[in-house]
């Protein structure tokens, strides 16, 4: 099962096609919004969450929670582009700052505080810092226009997978041992 895990973990993070596969599987509602993950440069990461009815609310407006929960999508498929399938990827802190209604495209852009590459390049597990500006683009005469609408803060928490590996049978050693020792009583 490990293995199967590990092999979709890297297809995901190479292919666009089987992200959004196992996306409809496993995240369904970030599945059903339709947000769309793409690199701008080497530097540059932008999301795009359409305008749908899916994520409106009843004034016409996107959906708060819509514009929250895709924040940590989109926040998480930045530091999981970037990590590759392995290391595991955990929201630890999410803070989401409204400051306006949005009614268009909402568009996420993530700005690391951090140098990832450097923290990857260690191996260890660390915690990992990102702000997103969350912009709405509005369609004006050709010229999209952008307002900011919300402004988040998270915070990730990343673990190489070996490091996973490693505990499990450390705790399956600790395990074996003590029923051992029981047995030997």
């Amino acid at each position: 099962m490990d293995r199967l895990e590990d092999s979709i973990s890297r297809l995901t993070s190479r292919s666009t096609f089987w992200h959004r596969v196992a996306s409809m599987i496993w995240l369904p509602y970030a599945f059903r919004s339709g947000i769309k993950i793409r690199k701008v440069d080497g530097s540059t990461f932008a999301a795009v969450l359409p305008f749908r009815r899916f994520n409106r609310n009843w004034y016409n407006a996107m959906a708060g929670a819509s514009l929250l929960a895709n924040a940590e999508i989109a926040g998480g498929m930045y530091i999981y582009g970037r990590c590759g399938g392995d290391w595991t990827v955990v929201c630890k802190q999410l803070s989401y700052r409204f400051l306006r209604p949005c009614f268009g495209p909402a568009i996420y852009r993530v700005n690391p505080k951090m140098d990832l590459d450097a923290c990857l390049n260690a191996g260890r597990e660390f915690n990992f810092d990102i702000e997103m500006d969350i912009v709405q683009q509005l369609p004006t005469r050709g010229l999209g226009r952008e307002v900011r609408v919300g402004r988040c803060l998270a915070t990730f928490h990343i673990t190489p997978k070996a490091l996973h590996e490693a505990r499990a049978a450390r705790r399956a050693r600790a395990g074996t041992t003590a029923a051992s020792q029981d047995s030997q009583a």
